[in-house]
């Protein structure tokens, strides 16, 4: 089974221009510790609690000052949508990951792959023919968050 089968598609971003306190402001909205960055459509880095913790607490920051770009990780851990969820598990165990980006081959960010995802997989049933396989009918929707409101986007797979 491919990823792009079992991914979660509804996806939450930041830019690299917004602020640390708006990023963390989500993060805590939605009970998250992580967030993709995302630019012109491209996976660009990812922020985590502890990036908030560590960068800005630690050296007395104020987080309305100080911008997700100059917080973020840019050492991107991520998977590809055409990746089989045994390869992706193998990677998320090696990396000690519990969720992974996925990008398609343009490395367009289209999703999200926990380690719920996975498991979850090997719980359902096998299908007999493509249509009745779930998701093959989703498309991706990448909400980014600007301005206090999460703007809705949806892109072709």
């Amino acid at each position: 089974m491919k990823v792009r089968d079992v991914m979660t598609l509804d996806v939450e971003t930041v830019t690299p221009d917004d602020n640390a306190r708006t990023a963390a402001q989500l993060m805590a909205d939605l009970g998250c510790e992580v967030l993709p960055v995302d630019e012109d459509d491209k996976l660009v880095g990812m922020i985590t609690t502890r990036d908030l913790t560590v960068r800005l607490m630690a050296n007395r920051c104020d987080p309305d000052a100080v911008t997700v770009r100059e917080t973020m990780s840019t050492e991107l851990l991520y998977c590809f949508e055409s990746e089989s969820t045994e390869d992706v598990s193998e990677k998320m165990s090696d990396w000690w990951v519990r969720r992974l980006p996925v990008v398609n081959q343009d490395k367009r960010l289209i999703g999200t792959v926990s380690l719920a995802d996975l498991t979850a997989v090997k719980s359902m049933p096998i299908h007999e023919e493509a249509s009745e396989c779930p998701g093959t009918d989703r498309w991706p929707l990448v909400r980014r968050h600007k301005r206090g409101r999460p703007e809705k986007r949806r892109f072709a797979a």
